[in-house]
């Protein structure tokens, strides 16, 4: 199947066969649409307060030694910051449920350490299992064995074998199977022994195979090779993945390869959720309708380049119409090199991403934010701060989406949907009804072109009103700076800012009351302890609804 888009508008579904339903949303406004849209799909999942803090990641640390050294000087300069990922790397060979005792010798008692400090430890597992260890040395592929859990070839019986990052060939787990379930609940909670993990970082699950389906490659059939293939990597349905005709529990891989991730993520959910016994963590690469309810999702590996800095403003407001609001792209880019201002405009833009992570790839040079020197290291803590001051409204937004199912990030048209200027705006962005982050998309540049809405609009920093309304305006924007709007009529809970959230959920609270024309402003604050499971469901919370009016001068 292939869907053409055009301005029409219009839409052109071309396909092979198969049976067609289409489900319409009627609104009538976009957020309308969305509620209605993830009432049939699942609402999107509640995550943790500390999962809004900041996050970093990188995949070439090498050694614990470095990933101390880091640490270190980001403690150095006081950067909010409080998850850490761990990549491949950390692994012994790139075996799934293993540590690296060399490189990375000291890990647990490190984790635990971060723990301390009030920090949080995602680690990432993939989804294929080398078969080539030696008898009786790899438990996960030999219980996996045992139990009949891999996709199989075509014949039903024997597993696909491809090739991925462990040595040896692999096989797949298929999720889809309750077995499979077991099996891969059973090593998570045994592998939460070994690293006192928060959090699991599920990836490369489209599935990907490093190679054109299976061994010994794909029959040239009707399934494998359709009378049509839309316009996908090598026109092959079977490039880096298996073949469409392999067997998985639920049918034929050409109808069950788009539920790969899906289906491994809600298990990774519940079994986070057992192994931790807190809210679960779970970031996953391949998503599908419906992946919101359960997982997080960043936008891939995208590169260090000024183009993938814009197109992340498109990608988290599209995936916020899909129902998965915990989103987020890798901060200063995965591929390639970064440089000094193009990483640090990212830094700016990426502190207002809902999922705020700073991630590069092997063979890059470092990129976090404590890198570059002071100056550097000076902006993003100050643009962090900010972040973490206004966690209670980004968190009460998640509370609204997750029982409503509303968007937390949303375009201008949104909120604005009757004024036509809006419709076209996607290099600015809301959260929720009431803060507009304007951020610098290119090189070289110390102002951004803002249009404001009709409405009151208050500057963040100076919190003075301007004189902006449905208009465009040039709005200085320094090397030090990301231009944000409050909109009157609202009122922000916001509360001290601190390194971690474990910390500056002990601050004090305020509240930003920023006014309409009338006078008048409202807001609301959802407060919990952050990270136990089901505290809405079982009326573990607080809520408070604000209003203020200039007539009576109450709130």
């Amino acid at each position: 199947l292939d869907v053409t888009l055009s301005p029409n508008p219009s839409l052109t579904f071309r396909t092979i066969g198969g049976i067609l339903d289409f489900y319409l949303f009627m609104g009538p406004t976009p957020e309308n649409v969305v509620q209605q849209y993830t009432e049939a799909i699942g609402r999107p999942h509640m995550p943790a307060y500390w999962s809004l803090g900041f996050q970093l990641s990188r995949w070439g640390y090498g050694s614990l030694d470095v990933l101390k050294e880091t640490v270190d000087r980001m403690k150095h300069y006081d950067i909010p910051y409080d998850v850490q990922h761990y990549d491949i790397d950390y692994m012994e060979r790139r075996l799934d449920f293993t540590y690296d005792k060399v490189n990375f010798a000291g890990l647990p008692e490190f984790i635990k350490e971060m723990k301390k400090n009030g920090k949080h430890n995602v680690v990432i597992l993939d989804p294929f299992i080398t078969k080539d260890e030696e008898p009786g040395t790899y438990r996960p592929y030999e219980l996996g064995q045992e139990m009949g859990v891999w996709i199989n070839n075509s014949d039903g019986v024997t597993p696909a074998v491809g090739k991925a990052w462990p040595p040896g060939d692999s096989v797949f787990p298929d999720y889809t199977n309750p077995r499979t379930v077991e099996w891969w609940t059973q090593l998570c909670l045994e592998f939460k022994d070994v690293l006192d993990y928060d959090g699991i970082w599920i990836d490369m699950n489209e599935p990907s195979n490093f190679m054109r389906g299976q061994y010994p490659g794909c029959a040239d059939n009707e399934i494998n090779n359709p009378p049509y293939t839309p316009s996908i990597s090598d026109r092959s349905l079977a490039e880096k993945t298996l073949c469409p005709d392999s067997k998985t529990y639920l049918g034929d891989h050409y109808d069950t390869h788009s539920l790969f991730g899906w289906a491994q993520t809600e298990p990774t959910f519940n079994a986070v959720q057992q192994a931790t016994g807190k809210r679960a963590f779970v970031l996953s690469r391949s998503t599908f309708v419906g992946s919101g309810k359960h997982s997080a999702h960043w936008l891939g590996d995208n590169f260090s380049q000024w183009k993938d800095l814009r197109r992340s403003v498109i990608g988290i407001l599209e995936f916020n119409l899909f129902g998965i609001p915990y989103i987020g792209a890798d901060i200063c880019g995965f591929n390639y090199n970064t440089s000094y201002e193009l990483c640090l405009r990212w830094m700016q833009l990426g502190s207002f991403y809902p999922f705020s992570r700073n991630h590069n790839a092997e063979g890059n040079s470092e990129q976090d934010p404590a890198v570059f020197g002071d100056a550097f290291a000076k902006i993003s803590r100050a643009t962090l701060r900010i972040r973490y001051s206004l966690l209670p409204y980004l968190y009460t937004l998640f509370y609204e989406s997750h029982v409503h199912g509303g968007t937390v990030v949303r375009s201008l048209m949104h909120e604005f949907t009757s004024d036509q200027e809006t419709h076209g705006i996607d290099t600015a962005f809301l959260w929720g009804p009431a803060f507009m982050i304007a951020p610098v998309l290119e090189e070289a540049t110390r102002s951004v072109t803002v249009y404001f809405p009709e409405a009151e609009w208050f500057d963040y920093y100076t919190v003075l009103p301007s004189a902006w309304k449905k208009n465009y305006a040039t709005v200085s924007a320094p090397l030090n700076k990301i231009p944000l709007f409050i909109r009157g009529g609202y009122i922000l809970p916001q509360q001290a800012p601190a390194t971690t959230t474990t910390e500056s959920r002990l601050n004090p609270f305020g509240l930003i009351i920023a006014l309409d024309e009338q006078g008048q402003a409202s807001g609301s604050l959802f407060w919990d302890d952050g990270d136990s499971i089901d505290t809405i469901e079982k009326e573990n919370y607080f809520l408070a609804k604000y209003t203020f009016s200039k007539v009576s001068g109450n709130i």
